[in-house]
């Protein structure tokens, strides 16, 4: 099981994710997206990073991705991002029966929910808990269509703790978790993972694989 530290970073306190990637990039803790849990028929890999830090009440994620295509037709949150160029981040509190899914295609759509597992007790995040979910993306936010050629686009996110159950003011010892790169409905299908997933076929949908994140 892999594990890393959730720094806390008071310059991001009150700050909005456009304004917080140089921060990230110089203080967050940072790791590649690149276990191929399925190599045999899902062997495509982009170039993933992501960066995880903390204020005093949201956790911020900044994804940096190099690809030979790119996706974004949903622009409405709580669409199939999965389908797009998509990064997510999955993660539960260590005393909770529900994990949350967080995903993002490359121009900021979001698709949240809490749930037991993939088709059990799903809860999706309303539109009040999902428009508190700051994002910046560097690709802007109109759709557009899949496009071959190789591609670098960053997406921050800023994820309120108390959306996620926490309570910033006494902070659990770690959140269980792991992050994904994937894009479903494109000529490029991939599934990457931060902690290995030991499935017999694609599924990010397993907590019981999740990594330790610590605060």
């Amino acid at each position: 099981m892999k594990q890393l530290k959730i720094p806390f970073i008071p310059s991001l306190n009150n700050i909005d994710p456009e304004k917080s990637s140089v921060i990230l990039d110089e203080l967050a803790t940072s790791d590649k997206i690149e276990m191929l849990n399925w190599p045999k028929k899902y062997y495509y890999k982009p170039i993933t990073y992501f960066y995880i830090a903390r204020s005093n009440d949201s956790i911020f994620i900044k994804y940096s991705v190099k690809g030979s295509m790119i996706r974004a037709v949903f622009s409405t949150d709580q669409e199939p991002v999965n389908e797009d160029s998509c990064v997510e981040f999955f993660c539960k509190l260590p005393d909770n029966e529900k994990y949350m899914n967080f995903e993002f295609n490359c121009i900021g759509t979001c698709k949240a929910s809490k749930r037991v597992a993939r088709n059990v007790n799903v809860t999706p995040f309303s539109k009040e808990e999902l428009s508190m979910i700051k994002r910046y993306p560097s690709l802007g936010r109109r759709a557009f269509k899949e496009m071959e050629g190789m591609f670098e686009w960053e997406l921050t996110v800023k994820i309120p703790m108390r959306i996620m159950g926490i309570n910033p003011e006494k902070l659990p010892e770690k959140l269980l978790g792991n992050f994904y790169k994937c894009a479903d409905g494109t000529d490029s299908l991939h599934y990457v993972t931060w902690n290995p997933i030991k499935t017999a076929s694609p599924d990010f949908h397993r907590p019981e694989f999740f990594g330790e994140l610590l605060f």
